[in-house]
């Protein structure tokens, strides 16, 4: 179709009617599990690496399908002899159970049950598609607790989790001391076709503790320090020609999740306050060297940059992109581009941020998007009444007309740049007058380090 007013060559909306579509903030807390799941990083990964609050639970799939077994075995707990008729009984509690996997390949695995006659296992994290995360005690290390991630016993999962394990070991290699912020991994083994790799146990990722405070955003301070402490990690990534391709809330995780309950007057409700924002990057299944083959998709739909959506290929530039739309979810509590559609998503970037630069519209090869230069879409339709009411320039967003508020919406701006060769790199971010109101504390937090090169 054609508007008669511009001219512009626009495309009726073959999708059902959405006439009912809520408000941005609220249409996010509605779906935001649907539109953060459904549309997601091609990874193999998932963001299970801890979470003390999790309880153990049985998942649907182990009681829907009955396991098969294995001629392999892992011990079950071991209990301590008191007498001989207890040492005798605990012969008896000794003996293995054999090893099982469910009908999707998930190690079948309970409380008390160990691993490698060394870790115990003492509750669950979570479980996705790649497979589950457990919580243990790792007995080989003064009963440390661990967050031990044992993959599915699938070629793809496996083969994934050799890759991630393999930039685990050099981030660990040339980071001993852990002055650069990313998930350590303590130690890895292949039980009986399932690879498992063990981290340090974090507290919540900065997703769920703001989906448990009914998605009220971080104090602007706080925003603050965590801002500078990911790109403290990433630039370290960077460094060392690693680009992480799947940042997101889910993927950055506390350290200690331990919380205060505050009364907000204003809102008439109750607050939780985070009381430590360390944090730490986590989750490497998607990250890739950059003399490693690039695959066309990257990053989860929500934090994906134009680039990948015109496939005009990618580079570092790509977490910069992802880290600026991750500040301003924490800055507002909902996600910039609330979307699952490529060309939906790309008329949200140009109401927010102004149009694409024509040289990426003549390079992409996705022209269906456009037309004689412009966007092709139908502002009349249910969707386009949506993005044209809910999505305004980025400033607009700001909650308060002061310095601070300010800075932080330069530092967005710059890193959500359309074209990837003139976003600000994280060495540059670091140097942002926002970070200027950082205390001396929360400087030596991110302690300094040269960096060497990983890919070697």
């Amino acid at each position: 179709l054609v508007n008669t007013h511009t001219g512009e060559l626009r495309l009726r909306s073959s999708g059902p009617s959405l006439h009912d579509r809520m408000p941005y903030h609220r249409r996010y807390r509605r779906d935001s599990d649907a539109y953060r799941f459904e549309d997601r990083s091609p990874s193999f990964g998932e963001d299970y690496y801890s979470t003390r609050s999790r309880n153990w639970r049985r998942s649907r799939g182990r009681e829907q399908h009955r396991p098969r077994k294995h001629q392999h075995h892992c011990r079950k707990r071991r209990t301590r002899s008191c007498s001989s008729a207890s040492s005798r009984s605990q012969q008896s509690s000794k003996r293995s159970r054999s090893v099982e996997d469910d009908k999707e390949g998930h190690l079948v695995c309970r409380i008390g049950d160990w691993l490698q006659e060394r870790y115990e296992i003492v509750g669950s994290l979570g479980e996705g598609t790649f497979g589950k995360v457990v919580e243990c005690v790792d007995h080989a290390r003064g009963k440390s607790q661990v967050a031990l991630k044992i993959i599915k016993n699938v070629g793809k999962y496996r083969e994934a989790a050799r890759l991630e394990i393999n930039v685990l070991k050099k981030i660990k290699e040339k980071d001993k001391e852990n002055k650069f912020l990313c998930v350590l991994m303590s130690d890895w083994f292949n039980f009986h076709g399932h690879m498992c790799i063990a981290f340090e146990l974090l507290g919540k990722n900065t997703f769920e503790f703001l989906k448990e405070n009914n998605f009220q955003p971080y104090p602007l301070p706080q925003i603050r320090h965590m801002a500078y402490q990911l790109c403290h990690a990433l630039r370290f990534l960077h460094d060392n020609q690693l680009t992480h391709t799947d940042l997101k809330p889910e993927n950055i995780l506390f350290v200690n999740s331990d919380f205060d309950t505050l009364y907000n007057e204003k809102k008439s409700c109750e607050e939780k306050s985070i009381r430590n924002t360390s944090i730490r990057v986590a989750d490497f299944g998607s990250a890739t060297f950059d003399h490693e083959h690039h695959t066309t998709i990257v990053a989860t739909r929500h934090y994906r940059p134009p680039e990948v959506i015109l496939e005009l290929g990618w580079a570092q530039p790509c977490d910069v992109w992802s880290t600026g739309c991750i500040l301003f979810e924490y800055y507002r509590g909902f996600t910039l581009f609330q979307t699952h559609e490529n060309r939906e998503h790309l008329v949200m970037m140009e109401k927010i941020l102004g149009p694409i630069p024509s040289h990426m519209i003549h390079k992409t090869r996705k022209q269906k998007y456009f037309h004689n230069g412009n966007l092709v879409w139908d502002e009349n339709t249910s969707d386009g009444r949506y993005v044209q009411e809910n999505c305004k320039p980025l400033r607009t967003y700001m909650l308060h007309d002061s310095l601070e508020h300010a800075q932080l919406f330069d530092l967005m701006r710059r890193m959500l740049e359309f074209d990837p060769s003139r976003r600000i790199t994280f060495s540059e971010a670091l140097l942002h007058p926002f970070f200027a109101g950082l205390s001396a504390e929360e400087r030596m937090l991110c302690g300094r380090g040269a960096s060497r090169d990983l890919s070697r």
